[in-house]
This record gives C-alpha cells, structure tokens and sequence, in this order.
C-alpha cells in the first residue's frame, strides 16, 4: 500500500498542484488547485483515479484559486487549511483583481484542519501539521509511510515561504520550519508550493535561510 503522486504546475505561478493516490483503491486527492482547472482534471482522468476531495495547504490565491470549480465539478469536500487562513479564503475577490486572475470566489473549507489532525486517502492516511509564518493557517501533509510531505510555500528547494503578507511572520515560520517540519526526518522528499522537490535532510544542511549563511 502507498500513495502515488503527480504533480502538474497551474497558472502563471506555476504553483505545484499535485494529484495523489492510493494505489490500493484508486482514490485521490488534489492538493492546492490553483487553476487551470480543466489541465488538472485532463490529468486525473489520464491517471484513472477517483478524486474524493480536495486539500489545501494555506489560502493564497496561487494555491486554491481554482478550489471552488474544481469541487463543484467532481462534487467533492474541501479540506484545510487552518482556520487562521479564513480571512485570506475570504479575500479571493480581491486577490484575483489584484493580481489579474479570473474571478474567484470566496469560500469556506468543508473541513478546518490543525496540528495533530490526519487526513485519509484511499487506504493510505496523511498527517497534519501547522506550520504558520508564511500564512497563519498555513499547513503540512506527511505520508510518514511513504517519507513523503506536501509543504504549501513553508519551504522551497534553497529557500523559504515569503513573510511581507498580511499576518506573515519570519520569526514564526521558521520555527515552524525548525521545530515541526524538520524533525518529521532527513529522509523525507518534500513537494513544495513552487520549484523542484529536496529533502528535509538537505534543507536542513543547505538552505541558507536555516544554517544562517544568509
């Protein structure tokens, strides 16, 4: 048993949408539709996967700006981020305008997630963990089985989340980073919310914005 992943890169901010699934029952789930919805479901129907629903990692436009479409069209629940990001769900409008998307609309999740919390795929199950700073509802999803994490825009391959956001914090973020995400295993392959995978473990050893060097 184990989960699968693919990741398709949506929108001008070619944000890391990612479809995973249990390769036990073909049950799916979509991490942060950003748009391009119908390029999402073109994949999901090529996989032959059955999405049960939608999960979101924090409320920025890039991440789940499609959410609303994409739901309805599958007609599947939304689950996350925390409820600490509802003021940014409740923004799209004003986000979309502001950065020359689509109108999006306004939402809330079916489900509000926080640390400790596990979220099932097919047979396969995800952990939860809050990781604010970059947004303060942002959160985490770990395949502890599969040493794999879907980081939102926590943590970048040489990099980290930005913090000049409403409600961002540098200080929070990375202790976020350093005493909830990093402590989850060096071993573990990390999809962030833009650019190429890395591990924790190199991260850990690399990224400047964790050794100091920057």
């Amino acid at each position: 048993m184990a989960l699968h992943y693919d990741i398709v890169p949506v929108t001008a901010f070619q944000q890391n949408c990612s479809i995973i699934w249990c390769d036990q029952t073909q049950q799916a789930a979509v991490v942060d539709p950003g748009g391009d919805i119908a390029k999402i479901r073109q994949v999901i129907h090529s996989l032959d996967v059955t999405v049960t629903k939608i999960l979101l990692t924090h409320g920025h436009l890039d991440h789940v700006g499609g959410t609303v479409e994409l739901a309805r069209a599958l007609n599947v629940p939304v689950v996350g981020p925390h409820k600490e990001d509802a003021f940014w769900l409740q923004a799209l409008p004003a986000q979309a305008q502001m950065f020359g998307f689509a109108h999006a609309e306004p939402f809330d999740p079916d489900q509000w997630l926080q640390q400790g919390d596990t979220v099932s795929v097919g047979d396969s199950t995800l952990s939860v963990l809050f990781a604010p700073g970059h947004t303060p509802g942002h959160i985490v999803f770990v395949d502890l089985e599969g040493r794999t994490a879907w980081v939102g825009d926590v943590l970048f391959n040489g990099g980290i989340g930005r913090t000049d956001f409403p409600k961002g914090d540098h200080a929070t973020l990375i202790n976020a980073i350093k005493n909830t995400l990093l402590p989850v295993g060096d071993d573990v392959t990390f999809i962030p919310g833009h650019g190429p995978t890395s591990t924790l473990g190199h991260e850990r050893k690399t990224n400047p914005f964790l050794t100091g060097a920057f």
